[in-house]
């Protein structure tokens, strides 16, 4: 008589399935290595061509020199630029990161799915795809046309509400991947929900909120239309985002790039270089900041 009792697999042996799991796998990090490598051709590219065209007229007096009065005149550089870019991006960063992130906390851990929390989620994608030029125009609308002043100030409104719904959004999604068990480990430690909030849930949260709020501060750094109705146009350093007309990076490298003259382009390409290397310095440091953060907060 033949033995038909089926024999049990060792727990050594591949399930069935299992190569199946392999190609998919690998087809999946293939997949998502291409889209790498597309992103990162085409910024490299773009990236190539600034250093290339700028690259003959940067450098450290061209970060510091005034800029010309006359466009066709060879020489000169950014200064008054880089200091209105820093100062109206700046001042911009000051209010709409903290405001967005206190926006993202009250959604995320006091609001819930309450009425206002879900009206303050809805304005923010909507603000998110306002276009900016829509933005200045408001600006341009309840406070210059109020104060009768074009000021470093009133662009830093326009840009500053341009970055608010960014990072309001990036906070609140960053927040929820907290997991809750760390917010419960915390309660029942005795801590409360603010002292939760700010040693648990804000630094596990705190490099996607760096991201976001980069991001966002990007996006304000080359913006040229909302500054065109609200700071002006001056080629004097100017410091003072409450008094006078500014100037920023991103409006020299319009301005410069749509006139005839080969000096102005080259000025322009120049322009595009500086800005390029100032969002890339802040940004390390910012990381570099959030990481040392966490470490700490975490106790690492």
């Amino acid at each position: 008589m033949s033995d038909t009792t089926p024999r049990s697999h060792s727990i050594l042996e591949p399930t069935r399935g299992t190569g199946g799991r392999k190609i998919r796998n690998v087809l999946a990090t293939s997949l998502i290595v291409l889209c790498v490598v597309v992103a990162m051709v085409p910024l490299a590219l773009v990236i190539i061509f600034v250093i290339g065209k700028g690259g003959a007229v940067f450098g450290w007096d061209f970060l510091t020199s005034p800029i010309p009065i006359f466009d066709r005149l060879a020489g000169g550089g950014m200064g008054p630029a880089v200091a209105g870019t820093l100062v109206i991006t700046g001042t911009a960063a000051l209010m709409a990161v903290p405001l967005g992130i206190l926006g993202g906390i009250y959604l995320n851990e006091y609001g819930g799915k309450s009425p206002l929390a879900r009206l303050i989620r809805f304005m923010a994608e909507v603000m998110t795809g306002v276009p900016s030029v829509v933005m200045g125009l408001f600006i341009y609308t309840i406070w210059v046309l109020h104060f009768k002043e074009q000021t470093g100030f009133a662009g830093s409104l326009a840009l500053g509400a341009l970055m608010l719904p960014i990072v309001i959004r990036t906070t609140d999604e960053m927040l929820k991947l907290v997991p809750n068990d760390l917010r419960e480990g915390s309660f029942a430690l005795g801590s409360r929900k603010l002292r939760t909030i700010r040693t648990v849930v804000l630094p596990h949260a705190a490099p996607g909120i760096v991201s976001g709020s980069l991001l966002a501060i990007a996006r304000a750094a080359g913006e040229t239309a909302p500054l065109l109705f609200t700071i002006g146009i001056t080629s004097t350093t100017n410091w003072n985002p409450f008094k006078g007309s500014n100037t920023t990076l991103s409006a020299q490298i319009f301005r410069n790039a749509t006139q005839p003259y080969p000096a102005a382009v080259e000025r322009g390409y120049g322009a595009a270089l500086a800005l390029v290397l100032i969002v890339f310095i802040f940004t390390a440091i910012a990381r570099l900041v959030s990481t040392i953060y966490a470490r700490r907060a975490s106790g690492v």
